[in-house]
C-alpha cells in the first residue's frame, strides 16, 4: 500500500498532468494571463472549463476568473481579442472571441472573464445581489459544486482545489462546497443545476444534496422562468435527460417548474403495458433520441417529453374496464402551449413542439387499413415543415412489449412513408396548393378581392387533397360548379 506520501505525490501527478494536457489544448490561456499579469492582475482558468479538461472534453469555451474588476478587464481584453462583448458587465462578466492556432488547427475560442464574486438572494428577489471579493478561494467557495469549483493559476499553472473537487469528479458524484443549503438559499437555480450536471455528466447526486433539494424545493419559484427555461433545456438536450428529470420530479422541482410531468405518474396508459404514463414518457424521449439525425433535436425532445400530458385531463373509466384518454393529444396541445408559453419560449417553438403534441395520434387515426391518395395528402400538407419530426416522434410512441404488435406498426409507418415518398414524386406535397391562384379565380369568375375569393381557393384545395393535381380546365370547370351551387 502506499504510504501518505506518495498518494500525494501521485495525486500531484495527476494533477501536473491535467494541467499540461489543457494548457496543450488551450494555449490561448497562457498568452491572455500574462497580458493580466503586466498588469498587475490575476487570472485563473476556473469552473466548467477545468472540469471539462479533466474530463478530456474541454472545447472552445474557456472560462476566467480575476481579481480585476471589469473596467480593468475591459482595458486589458480590448486590444487582444477579436471581438469583446459587455452585456455581462453587471455581473462581472466581460465575454470575448479569440481566434487562435493550436497545433495545425486554426480554433476559434469563446471566452468569460468573471470578477472575483459572490453573489445571494434575498428572500423576494429574482436576480442575485453581486459583491466583487478579492480571494479565488473566497470566489470558489460560493461555486455551485466541488466539480466545478477547481481552478488552474496561470501563467504559473498552479492547480487550485480546497473543496476535493478532483476526488468528487474521479467517483462521478455532485457535492457543494458548503453546505447544500446555504449553496441553493444563494441561487436556489442550483438545485435544477444539479440535475442537468447529472444528465449532461451521468454523475450520481450526493445524498445530503438531494436532501436539501427536497426540503427547499419551493424556493425554486423565485427564480426567472427565463432562468428555468435555459436550464430546462440544457438538461432535456443532455445525453442522459431520464437521470435529470427523474431527480426534478422526485425532488418536487418539477412540480414548480412542470408539474405536467410528475402529474403522468398518476395515470396507467389505455394499453396497461407500463407501469405508468410518466414511464411512457420518458422510453418515448429516449427513443427519440435514438433517431436523431443531426444532433440534439429540442423542439423533437420536448414534444416528445410533453406529448401526453393531456392524459390526466381527459381520463375515463370505460364500461369493459379499459380506460380511455380521448381527444388527450388536442387538450395536450393546448396544455403544451400554455407552458411553454409561461417558460418564455418562442412563440416559433411553442407553435412546432404545440403542432406535433397534436398530431402525435393522426398516424393511428388512419387504422391499419390501406391509405388513401388523399389522406396521405393531408398528412403531410397538416405536418408542414414538421413532417419529419412527426414520423420520428409516431414511431418513439410505440413502446409496447409485444413484439409482434411493435413490429406491425413499424411496418405499418414504413408503408406510410413509402406512399408519401411515392406521391412527393408526382405531386409535389411539400408545397400543396390550389390548381387555381387567387387572381385566376377573380378571373374566371368576374369577382373583385373579398371573402368570396378565400372561399373558392378553400374550396379547390379541398379538391386538390381529395383527388389530386387538375388540368386548367378542369379546375375552372370545378370552380363554376362550386359558385354556381353557392348561388343556387
Amino acid at each position: 500500500m502506499p504510504n501518505a506520501n506518495e498518494a500525494t505525490s501521485a495525486l500531484s501527478q495527476v494533477q501536473d498532468r491535467a494541467v499540461s494536457e489543457l494548457l496543450r489544448v488551450a494555449p490561448v490561456a497562457d498568452d491572455l494571463a500574462r497580458r493580466f499579469q503586466e498588469a498587475g492582475f490575476s487570472l485563473a482558468l476556473v469552473g466548467g472549463s477545468v472540469r471539462d479538461a479533466l474530463l478530456g472534453r474541454l472545447g472552445n469555451d474557456l472560462d476566467f476568473t480575476t481579481d480585476a474588476r471589469p473596467q480593468d478587464v475591459l482595458k486589458i481584453m480590448r486590444p487582444w481579442a477579436d471581438a469583446v462583448w459587455d452585456v455581462g458587465i453587471a455581473f462581472g462578466t466581460v465575454g470575448a472571441q479569440k481566434e487562435a492556432r493550436v497545433g495545425d488547427t486554426d480554433r476559434s475560442f469563446q471566452i468569460e472573464v468573471t470578477t472575483y464574486r459572490s453573489e445571494a438572494y434575498d428572500r423576494t428577489s429574482r436576480k442575485p445581489e453581486v459583491s466583487y471579493g478579492d480571494s479565488i478561494e473566497d470566489d470558489l467557495v460560493r461555486r455551485d459544486f466541488t466539480v466545478n469549483a477547481m481552478a488552474v493559476a496561470l501563467p504559473g499553472k498552479r492547480f487550485i482545489d480546497p473543496h476535493g473537487g478532483l476526488k468528487d469528479l474521479a467517483e462521478r458524484v455532485l457535492r457543494t462546497p458548503g453546505t447544500p443549503e446555504e449553496s441553493f438559499s444563494d441561487d436556489p437555480l442550483r438545485m435544477m443545476r444539479a440535475a442537468r450536471f447529472a444528465a449532461q455528466l451521468d454523475f450520481e447526486v450526493a445524498p445530503e444534496v438531494v436532501a436539501a433539494m427536497k426540503d427547499m424545493a419551493g424556493r425554486i419559484e423565485i427564480v426567472s422562468a427565463e432562468r428555468i427555461r435555459d436550464e430546462l433545456n440544457k438538461l432535456v438536450l443532455s445525453p442522459h435527460p431520464r437521470k435529470g428529470l427523474t431527480l426534478l420530479v422526485d425532488t418536487g422541482i418539477a412540480s414548480s417548474v412542470l408539474p405536467e410531468l410528475p402529474a403522468l405518474h398518476l395515470e396507467r396508459d389505455e394499453h396497461h403495458r407500463h407501469k405508468d404514463v410518466y414511464e411512457h414518457t420518458l422510453i418515448v424521449l429516449e427513443q427519440a433520441m435514438a433517431l436523431e439525425e443531426d444532433g440534439p433535436d429540442l423542439t423533437l425532445r420536448l414534444a416528445a417529453l410533453l406529448h401526453d400530458i393531456g392524459k390526466p385531463r381527459t381520463r375515463r373509466f370505460e364500461k369493459d374496464g379499459r380506460v380511455s384518454f380521448h381527444h388527450h393529444e388536442v387538450v395536450g396541445a393546448k396544455m403544451t402551449k400554455k407552458r411553454m408559453t409561461a417558460l418564455k419560449y418562442s412563440n416559433e417553438l411553442v407553435k412546432d413542439v404545440s403542432r406535433l403534441v397534436e398530431l402525435h395520434l393522426r398516424f393511428h387515426g388512419y387504422g391499419t387499413g390501406e391509405w388513401t391518395d388523399s389522406a396521405v395528402r393531408r398528412y403531410v400538407r397538416d405536418a408542414g415543415p414538421l413532417l419529419s419530426r412527426l414520423h420520428k416522434l409516431t414511431r418513439s410512441d410505440c413502446t409496447t412489449r409485444n413484439r409482434r404488435k411493435a413490429a406491425a406498426l413499424s411496418r405499418a409507418y414504413d408503408g406510410l412513408e413509402e406512399r408519401i415518398a411515392q406521391l412527393q414524386e408526382k405531386e409535389e406535397l411539400d408545397s400543396i396548393r390550389p390548381d387555381l391562384d387567387g387572381n385566376q379565380i377573380m378571373e374566371i369568375l368576374g369577382i373583385k378581392p373579398g371573402p368570396e375569393v378565400g372561399k373558392a381557393y378553400k374550396h379547390l384545395l379541398e379538391l386538390r387533397l381529395e383527388n389530386g393535381p387538375m388540368e386548367h380546365d378542369e379546375a375552372a370547370k370545378a370552380l363554376k360548379e362550386w359558385r354556381a351551387e353557392q348561388q343556387g
